[in-house]
């Protein structure tokens, strides 16, 4: 069944309008009958979200065709409850713990409260029935010292409490980047690139403003490891990710995409001003020069092979990222260490 994302309840009559129409739409653009395309295009009929509604007319207003990489991508971005990839039931037992031992605290707390009361109440009577002003001075003392310790020790315990809920909320946060970051050279993982690159997608068709990504394999890296070691291999990966990360712009992604290429999202760059990242990123690898940690001694210049290309209005994931190795491929057939953008056509724009 469709997930209709609304309160409220539809009669039957409306319901099967908005099915058939969800099926003429779907007829129309030559779109398979599948359970999550129907349920993608029955939201879409429904307008249950602004963001498909206004993502799905930009779309069918330039005529694009919706295949099946872009209807499942405007599904998972849109329509698919995501899971995250946090424990929730350990964290919940951990949080619930702090509940129960900082209830456990207030209640010892409020019974001392009562007792110190009651003792305090005493001493005014005492007071008031003229006993001894010495020793009823000496019980009042003593009193708001005990007051004044079990404050001090219930104040004690619930800052633990309190500093529990920060250390949890830290290893959250800790989870979090870990979730989304490569070990090896820190960059954003690959569940993170194409999480940001499917949303990226989405604002720039909302939008009409220009997206970029560029890919950049390291040449011969396979020497590396076979010659050097894996040691040695992984520290050029790491170095390449490294320079990578420092040319880009600061609203750009630098991702791991696997093995050893790596990935840059430029949201709102055009094909020249990606281009001009892509080569000031090659430009600075070819520069570095790669030394054993351990004698000091240059194994050699690393250099990478970059391809790059610019989002087509309503392509899919797929295809953008096809485009961008086809250009890639190109740069390692002229002989590798240059940058080589392909545009609609696939005509190459750049080689150096």
């Amino acid at each position: 069944m469709p997930m209709l994302h609304v309160e409220e309840e539809f009669d039957i009559e409306y319901a099967a309008s908005l099915a058939a129409r969800s099926l003429e739409l779907m007829a129309k653009n030559g779109i398979s009958a599948t359970p999550a395309n129907f349920t993608l295009w029955f939201n879409y009929a429904l307008g249950a979200f602004p963001s498909l509604s206004k993502t799905m007319n930009t779309l069918l207003a330039n005529k694009r065709k919706f295949d099946h990489f872009i209807n499942r991508d405007l599904f998972s971005t849109f329509v698919k409850e995501q899971v995250g990839p946090v424990d929730g039931g350990a964290v919940s037992s951990k949080i619930n713990n702090v509940i129960v031992d900082a209830r456990n605290h207030l209640t010892v707390a409020i019974a001392d409260s009562r007792t110190q009361i009651e003792a305090l109440d005493q001493v005014s009577r005492d007071v008031c029935s003229g006993q001894d002003t010495a020793a009823t001075i000496k019980r009042l003392q003593n009193e708001l010292r005990e007051a004044t310790i079990r404050a001090t020790t219930t104040e004690a315990k619930l800052a633990d409490s309190s500093a529990e809920l920060e250390r949890i909320k830290e290893s959250l946060a800790e989870a979090e980047i870990r979730s989304k970051t490569d070990a090896l050279t820190g960059l954003a993982n690959r569940h993170m690139l194409d999480a940001t690159l499917r949303s990226s997608l989405i604002v720039a068709m909302e939008r009409g403003t220009p997206l970029c990504v560029f890919m950049a394999d390291i040449d011969h890296f396979k020497k590396f490891n076979d010659q050097c070691g894996h040691q040695v291999g992984d520290q050029v990966l790491r170095l390449v990710a490294k320079t990578l990360q420092a040319g880009v712009r600061s609203e750009d992604l630098a991702a791991r995409y696997g093995g050893e290429e790596l990935m840059a999202i430029l949201p709102g760059a055009d094909l020249r001003e990606c281009l001009q990242v892509a080569e000031r990123v090659r430009m600075n690898i070819c520069r570095a020069r790669l030394t054993r940690r351990s004698t000091g001694e240059e194994i050699g210049m690393v250099t990478v092979s970059i391809g790059a290309t610019q989002f087509a209005l309503g392509e899919s994931l797929e295809a953008l990222i096809q485009r961008c190795d086809a250009a890639l491929y190109q740069a390692k057939r002229a002989g590798r260490n240059r940058t080589v953008a392909v545009d609609e056509l696939d005509v190459p724009l750049l080689s150096a």
